[in-house]
């Protein structure tokens, strides 16, 4: 299934005005559980870093994170990197008309061929490794890029049905929900070994999206961007379709994030410098 169209349909709808997309942050942050663990890694770290800290978003997208950093730092400066060059204008427009341009900005950059050298403490990474076939010198770039005691946090499918695919499909070609991917999933233990080659001295992971955050998934994400890839129009409905399915899913990513996970569709890594 292609993802990008859907996102640029929304990407429209809510950019109109920067109420609407501050409104439409705020509604990703409450559907995409990844939102939450991420939150609360950066919260964690926030606790013992620097308190004038450089952070990087790398993959910037629609620059929910960058936003949601520039509230929880004030005195934080904040990047975002990704590779569509009119993504990061858009972004570069919405953050001026914020008067944020001093502490925040954007930049089109290729993660594969980024130089930057001890410039960040926190490196986020979220759903963007599984889009890059080259991932180990990305993650030189990382580290390199990461002060001393600096921390890369990576959120990205597993090799657990991530990207709704499951272990049999990958013999017989069958491709995950989302096309634009170039692995379906990581392997717990795969990932751990890239980035200590890499340089990072000590790594943990965790699954998220266990059987409550699946479900959860499927009902706030996965259902209705079928439905909008049938027609737009369904945008109409979205509204009475989260009224009726959001609880559910609420209290399910409540238990998901709340619960260590034998198995998920997910991947939360951290490494530290």
């Amino acid at each position: 299934m292609q993802y990008d169209p859907v996102k640029k349909s929304l990407g429209k709808i809510f950019n109109k005005t920067p109420q609407l997309r501050i409104f439409f942050y705020w509604l990703l942050d409450l559907l995409l559980l990844r939102s939450w663990y991420v939150h609360r890694e950066v919260k964690r770290w926030a606790k013992t870093g620097r308190p004038n800290a450089s952070a990087l978003d790398a993959g910037s997208g629609f620059g929910q994170y960058v936003w949601w950093l520039s509230n929880i730092g004030e005195d934080w400066v904040i990047s975002g990197f990704d590779i569509k060059p009119e993504q990061v204008a858009d972004c570069n427009k919405f953050f001026f008309d914020m008067n944020l341009n001093l502490r925040v900005n954007f930049k089109e950059a290729d993660l594969t061929r980024i130089n930057n050298v001890y410039e960040f403490d926190v490196i986020l990474a979220i759903d963007v490794m599984e889009h890059i076939e080259d991932d180990e010198q990305v993650m030189r770039n990382f580290y390199q890029a990461l002060r001393e005691n600096g921390v890369l946090i990576i959120s990205t499918p597993s090799d657990c049905g991530g990207s709704d695919t499951h272990h049999h499909s990958h013999n017989h070609g069958v491709a995950g929900f989302v096309d634009e991917h170039v692995r379906n999933g990581y392997n717990m233990q795969d990932i751990e070994v890239k980035l200590k080659r890499a340089g990072f001295s000590h790594v943990e992971s965790r699954y998220t999206y266990g059987i409550p955050g699946n479900i959860a998934w499927k009902l706030s994400m996965k259902y209705p961007i079928l439905m909008l890839n049938k027609t737009k129009y369904l945008f109409i409905l979205l509204p009475f379709y989260y009224i009726l399915t959001y609880p559910f899913a609420f209290i399910l990513n409540c238990i998901d994030v709340t619960t260590k996970h034998k198995k998920g569709t997910g991947l939360l890594v951290v490494a530290k410098k």
